[in-house]
C-alpha cells in the first residue's frame, strides 16, 4: 500500500506531466548522463536493470532500454503511459518504491534519478535495504539524493501538490553503507534549475 505522502507525489506527476518536461528541458548542466555512463560502464550487455521512478521515458531510460533488460517503476500512471509509448522494449510497473517488492537477486543494477528526495526520509533505510536484497552479488546502485535537512515538505511545485524529504549528505552516505553497499563514488553537485541553484548528492555503490 502506498504511503499517503508518496501517493501525493504520484498524483502530482500525473497533473504536471507536460509542465515537468518543459521545466526539465531548461536544465542544461544536469550531470545525470555522465553518472549514468559511469554506472553502465560496470554492466554487461543485457544486464537486468531496475529504474525506480522512471517517469515518462527520459533520455536515460531510452538509452538503458537499448542495452539492457530494463524494468521501470513509477507511481504516476500518466508518466507510465508515456514511457510505454516511448520505450516499448522495456517493462514498466505501476508501483510505489517504498512498498513494492521483488525477489532477491532479481536485478544486476538499480538506478534512480532524483527520486529519493520524494521518499519520506524515515523510510529510506528500508528502501535501501530492499534494493540491496534485489541485487545480484556484486550488483550496482546509482542514485541522486536530496541534501537538505528536510524532515517533510508538502506544497505546490510546478502547479501541483507534492512532497519532499531529505537528509544531509553525511547521513545519506551512512545509510547507503549501512544497507550493505560499498560506496565507489560520492559527490555533491550543483545544477542550475529554472528557480535557481540546487544541490544533489550522487552515490554510485556496489553490493
Amino acid at each position: 500500500m502506498s504511503d499517503p505522502r508518496t501517493k501525493l507525489v504520484g498524483a502530482g506527476y500525473d497533473a504536471m506531466i507536460d509542465t515537468w518536461e518543459s521545466w526539465a528541458a531548461q536544465i542544461t548542466d544536469d550531470p545525470r548522463h555522465d553518472f549514468a555512463a559511469d554506472f553502465t560502464s560496470h554492466l554487461t550487455p543485457g544486464a537486468r536493470v531496475l529504474e525506480l521512478g522512471c517517469g515518462g521515458g527520459t533520455r536515460e531510460t531510452r538509452e538503458l532500454a537499448k542495452r539492457f533488460q530494463l524494468t521501470g517503476v513509477d507511481l504516476s500512471t500518466k508518466q507510465l503511459e508515456r514511457a510505454r509509448e516511448r520505450v516499448p522494449g522495456a517493462t514498466f510497473v505501476h508501483g510505489d518504491l517504498t512498498s513494492i517488492d521483488f525477489d532477491a537477486g532479481s536485478f544486476d543494477a538499480i538506478v534512480s534519478f532524483y527520486v529519493f528526495n520524494h521518499v519520506p526520509r524515515e523510510l529510506l533505510p528500508d528502501v535501501l535495504a530492499r534494493c540491496h536484497a534485489w541485487l545480484s552479488p556484486d550488483g550496482w546502485l546509482l542514485s541522486a539524493f536530496g541534501v537538505g535537512d528536510t524532515e517533510a515538505w508538502t506544497g505546490e511545485w510546478l502547479g501541483a501538490p507534492t512532497f519532499f524529504s531529505s537528509f544531509p549528505p553525511e547521513v545519506n552516505s551512512r545509510l547507503v553503507a549501512a544497507a550493505g553497499f560499498g560506496i565507489e563514488r560520492d559527490e555533491v553537485v550543483e545544477i542550475a534549475e529554472p528557480e535557481g541553484v540546487a544541490r544533489f548528492q550522487w552515490i554510485l555503490a556496489q553490493r
